[in-house]
Parts: structure tokens; sequence; C-alpha cells
């Protein structure tokens, strides 16, 4: 598999744009671990600074198409559920709260199915924390539109979330700077400053690679000074 090894090489380098224009040309490909790798490619490069918002709309979408061929070819494939949920959610952001939600258990669903097939993926885990964060989240508005979309709404709790981020980070430590963002947020939910400020540093640590790490680096801050 010499074009996922020159895919990985790219990745590895940091180099989205260029990795994302290097599995464009294989877009018509049948092979799962190409197209997982397309669809991490288009959101990645949807991501990035240089875009506009118009872009980044199209690109996540385009990715969603991405995915969901991806898991047609490779329904045993875990990188495929994972990134059909993550694609699931992205293009929830752009549908409204209410579909959101109605698409919420399928989501979940699919991070459990990668899980499953591959118990030491990390990403998988930190993705089942964000899940449980969110429902343990929910506003008052959106617990009425759950209601009315599920009568009895999915539920989680902080506790929950806190286990598959602490997971995940057992699994991978330091992998992803979101993941100890949210290790500290679940805790200060949990009313754990001391905690909750250990994970913040952590995060002002973090080696920035993608824009998202700056972001999360600047809301980690934030939190420290409201601490």
């Amino acid at each position: 598999m010499e074009t996922v090894q020159k895919a990985e090489a790219l990745y590895e380098k940091n180099d989205f744009k260029e990795v994302y224009e290097y599995l464009l040309q294989f877009k018509s490909s049948e092979d799962p671990e190409l197209l997982w790798r397309l669809v991490r490619a288009t959101r990645d490069r949807a991501c990035m600074p240089d875009v506009s918002k118009e872009e980044k709309k199209t690109l996540i979408f385009e990715a969603f198409e991405y995915a969901k061929k991806a898991l047609q070819f490779g329904e045993e494939n875990f990188a495929c559920h994972k990134w059909y949920g993550i694609m699931l959610s992205q293009t929830g952001d752009y549908i409204g709260t209410k579909k959101k939600l109605e698409d919420s258990p399928a989501m979940k669903q699919h991070f459990e199915k990668a899980i499953q097939l591959n118990p030491n993926d990390a990403t998988s885990r930190h993705l089942i924390g964000m899940w449980c964060f969110s429902f343990a989240d929910l506003a008052w508005y959106e617990r009425k539109i759950a209601t009315v979309v599920f009568g009895t709404p999915p539920s989680s709790t902080y506790e929950e979330a806190l286990q598959n981020f602490e997971k995940a980070e057992e699994l991978s430590p330091s992998f992803y700077s979101t993941n100890q963002y949210m290790l500290g947020l679940a805790y200060l939910r949990l009313g754990n400053k001391a905690k909750a400020k250990e994970w913040f540093q952590k995060v002002c640590e973090f080696q920035v690679v993608k824009e998202e790490d700056k972001e999360n680096i600047q809301k980690a801050k934030d939190q420290l000074k409201s601490l």
C-alpha cells in the first residue's frame, strides 16, 4: 500500500493541504483505507485558516460524501465508522439542532462500533466522551427539542464523559489537545477545580500543530483566568 504510506507520510508532516490534494485523485477508489484517509484530509483542509466559511462548509459536506463511500466499502474497518460518525456530527453543525439530535444515536453507534473493532483507538474513546458530554451539557431549549424528537431523549453524565476522556488519555497520552481541554472542562462541571486547573495548564503546554490546538490553548488560558 504505497499510496497509503505516502498519504501517512504527508499527514505526519502536518502538510494537510498537500495530503488532501494528493488523496483527491483517489476519490473514485473502493479501498476503505484510502477513502477514510480522504475523509480525514478533507476535514483537515476544511479547518485550515486560509479556508473561508463557505469553502469550509463545502469541504465538510464533501468529506461526509467520502465518509459514506468509505463505510460502504469498509463495514469492518474501525476508521470508516469513526470518520462517518465525525462527519455526521460536523455536518450537523450546519443543519440545525433538531436534525443533529435526530442523528445523535447513529453517531454514537458508529463510535461504539469503532471501539468494538479497535478497542485501543484513543480518538474513538474521545468521541464517545464528547457524545456523553454533549448530552450531559444540553441547554434547556435543546432538552425541549430532544424531548420532542425522542420522547425520552438519550442521556449521559459528566462522570461518563470523564471516564471516556481519561481512557483516551491512558491509551495515548497527549494525543489531542481537545481531549485534554475536555478533561479540564469535565472536572470543572463536576466541581473539581484543582483537577480542572491541572488539565487546562497541560493544554497551555501543548505543541501547536493545527489551528484547533491554538484555539484550545486560548480557551484553556481563559478558563485559568476564571479559576
